[in-house]
């Protein structure tokens, strides 16, 4: 059996964890932006970013790190309604804007571990869910899908308020920081697991390119 590759777009969200919109909320009424985003704020993942299940990822241009970004991705399917969901890994390079990230740092080649399959159900099967994120077998963050700014279903129809989701396009969630603001790291060598209850599970080996 093929693994399963995005048929359509993969849309990221921003600040879509309570902790991080916390720690952002102080800054977010000053310039450029005046006041706080009252849309969800969405970015692309581009079609090189996808890394299939079992791949590894290189490490290149003088990147020595990287921050984990376990979501998970609701799949849809005709009339934008969601038909399943999968867990991704969103990589990016450690950077400070939230806002408006730079594509060099979240579209590079291989920049978004997929899993074998997608998992069937509907927006509300996962309310709940809680994602594990082990680096080299070490339990590094646990995400808690109940400490969204907005759930599955409103994220949904605000996304819908602007835009029109087609079927195979995937709507991750969004990501979350640690206490500190940033996020885990995984440098060259090591072995990156996201896992949760009833969904197919997302490992990546970390290398440094020749």
């Amino acid at each position: 059996m093929s693994t399963w590759t995005p048929n359509g777009t993969v849309y990221g969200t921003l600040l879509n964890f309570r902790r991080e919109w916390d720690l952002w909320s102080a800054r977010m009424t000053q310039d450029p932006h005046k006041a706080a985003p009252q849309a969800p704020v969405l970015y692309v993942k581009t079609a090189n970013t996808f890394s299939l299940a079992g791949q590894d990822l290189l490490l290149q241009d003088g990147v020595s790190e990287v921050d984990i970004g376990a979501t998970l991705g609701l799949v849809i399917g005709q009339q934008a309604q969601v038909v399943g969901a999968v867990l991704l890994n969103d990589w990016s390079v450690p950077h400070t804007s939230y806002y408006r990230p730079p594509v060099k740092f979240r579209c590079r080649d291989g920049f978004l571990a997929l899993p074998e399959q997608v998992t069937p159900g509907q927006a509300q099967d996962w309310a709940g869910l809680q994602i594990a994120v082990r680096c080299n077998g070490e339990l590094v963050q646990t995400l808690d899908l109940r400490e969204l700014m907005r759930d599955l279903p409103t994220l949904l129809a605000d996304v819908g308020e602007f835009m029109t989701l087609q079927p195979g396009d995937v709507l991750m969630v969004g990501t979350d920081c640690l206490p500190d603001g940033t996020r885990p790291r995984a440098k060259a060598g090591d072995k990156v697991e996201i896992s949760a209850l009833g969904l197919a599970s997302v490992v990546t080996t970390v290398g440094a390119a020749a």
